[in-house]
């Protein structure tokens, strides 16, 4: 059930996203647009509040548990960046603004460093709502699964921490059409 309520909430986020990116372009409803694109962050509510309910219900937490609160950390860490990435490339095809150069060198390692802040903040967000699950249930044999996650964070983060670290050693290159 819970990882049915996971999928939704996936698409209707990209839906709301979308919608808004084509009312504010396509539509040029710009209002319009900024509301649909907070429907994102109400989405995260829902799935928050529905996983919640679950467990107080009586559910069991199982590794679709885990995988909502690794969701909702992801989204509220990075949403803006991938709003503004497609905001940009909504941009670049209605309005004719040109498309931001892709990184490469030292501005791809700096935002390597960035994305490992953003990774950092997204475990820290899903720590916090799995450790408040487990405290608002209070029932270790029932959230025993959710401990499962906690070394899943660990090891994305050190992931994109050594994929910033290769990247300030060695520098990404510009294609060869960029760089004329």
């Amino acid at each position: 059930m819970i990882l049915v309520a996971i999928l939704v909430c996936e698409v209707a986020f990209w839906i709301a996203i979308l919608a808004g990116l084509t009312a504010r372009y396509v539509l040029r409803r710009p209002r319009l647009g900024g509301a649909l694109l907070i429907a994102a962050p109400i989405i995260d509510v829902v799935l928050l509040v529905l996983v919640t309910v679950d467990l107080l219900r009586g559910g069991t937490a199982s590794w679709h548990h885990g995988l909502a609160g690794l969701y909702i950390g992801i989204s509220i860490a990075y949403g803006h960046r991938m709003i503004g990435w497609m905001d940009a490339r909504f941009a670049a095809r209605f309005r004719g603004v040109p498309r931001p150069a892709p990184l490469s060198g030292a501005a791809y390692a700096v935002a390597c460093w960035k994305d490992v802040a953003r990774t950092l903040l997204a475990a820290v967000i899903t720590a916090a709502i799995l450790g408040g699950l487990i405290v608002v249930v209070a029932d270790p044999a029932r959230t025993a699964e959710l401990l499962g996650i906690f070394p899943v964070l660990g090891v994305i983060v050190v992931v994109d921490l050594l994929w910033a670290i290769s990247y300030s050693l060695w520098p990404k290159r510009a294609r060869a059409a960029e760089a004329r």
